[in-house]
């Protein structure tokens, strides 16, 4: 069977997608390797998704999503996509099975760095957070701890700051690899405070986060910080497989223009993967409507 389209990536983005596929009468498939949702399933709550004005936990979210894609009777199936080749048609070769479509919509998202210490999963989407922009607004007036090692770092604290009332960066090394103007920022924030040459060990809490324990990479002396909540704040790392021809940037992130094109004619990609200024829930499924309609007319023009 050959499909109009194949969406490769089961979060907000690639969802989006195959909602306004199928709602153009096209032939669509959802490949997703885990479950449908992406990150939005360890988001303990969002209250920036326009029309939930109390808010949504995130799995409920992510549940409403899947129930709108199965509505339009779109196909989905729990695969792990290896590579795509672009001849005809594309191939889309997975560790089971071979599939086959006219245009491919990659919606794979990123995925985070984690502390990988102990206590840290228990905690993750309940006190543990990887998206300053999302979850700020939830430490008004209280202690967080921030762990990175770059830019985004240093510009995730000081946006943290004014909501936060003590925000601590734990930091590997004796200093910050950072611009003279960036340092001069963060040092006119009085309740930042960075703790070097420290390294996170272990989360501590029982419902709620209630302390991190650091330690110091050269004394191994541990130290126990009170916080409400720790944002672990990384480069993000782009999910993205073998595609013959496509473009990325230095960062492994898909170029797409403005209609989700990629340099490959019948492949778009959309959502957290793509090169691009803001990862949300909000861009994500606007990225995978404008994929899904600029699919219909690549497959309008070759019929």
């Amino acid at each position: 069977m050959i499909y109009d389209v194949i969406i490769v990536g089961g979060g907000p983005a690639g969802m989006s997608a195959a909602i306004y596929a199928s709602r153009s009468k096209l032939r669509v498939l959802l490949v997703e390797k885990k479950y449908c949702g992406g990150q939005i399933i360890s988001s303990m709550f969002i209250d920036n998704y326009p029309g939930f004005y109390n808010g949504i936990i995130g799995s409920d979210l992510a549940i409403n999503f899947e129930k709108h894609v199965k509505k339009f009777g779109v196909e989905i199936v729990y695969d792990e996509i290896i590579k795509v080749e672009n001849n005809l048609t594309n191939k889309i070769f997975s560790s089971n099975f071979n599939y086959f479509s006219k245009t491919v919509i990659i919606a794979t998202g990123t995925c985070v760095k984690k502390m990988n210490i102990l206590g840290e999963e228990k905690f993750i989407g309940n006190g543990i957070s990887f998206c300053v922009t999302c979850d700020a607004n939830f430490y008004n007036n209280k202690t967080v701890v921030v762990v990175g090692n770059n830019d985004n770092t240093i510009n995730g604290a000081m946006y943290l700051s004014k909501f936060a009332k003590t925000v601590n960066i734990v930091y590997s090394k004796n200093k910050f690899n950072i611009s003279k103007e960036l340092y001069k920022k963060i040092c006119l924030c009085y309740n930042i405070s960075i703790i070097y040459n420290s390294m996170p060990y272990e989360v501590i809490g029982d419902i709620i986060i209630k302390n991190i324990v650091i330690k110091n990479i050269y004394t191994n002396e541990k130290t126990v910080l009170k916080t409400d909540g720790i944002f672990v704040i990384s480069d993000l790392k782009p999910n993205v497989f073998y595609i013959n021809n496509i473009k990325c940037n230095k960062n492994g992130y898909i170029i797409a223009d403005k209609n989700m094109n990629t340099s490959v004619k019948s492949i778009f990609a959309c959502g957290d993967v793509i090169e691009k200024q803001l990862r949300q829930i909000v861009t994500a499924v606007s990225d995978g409507a404008i994929a899904a309609i600029n699919a219909k007319r690549y497959i309008d023009k070759i019929k």
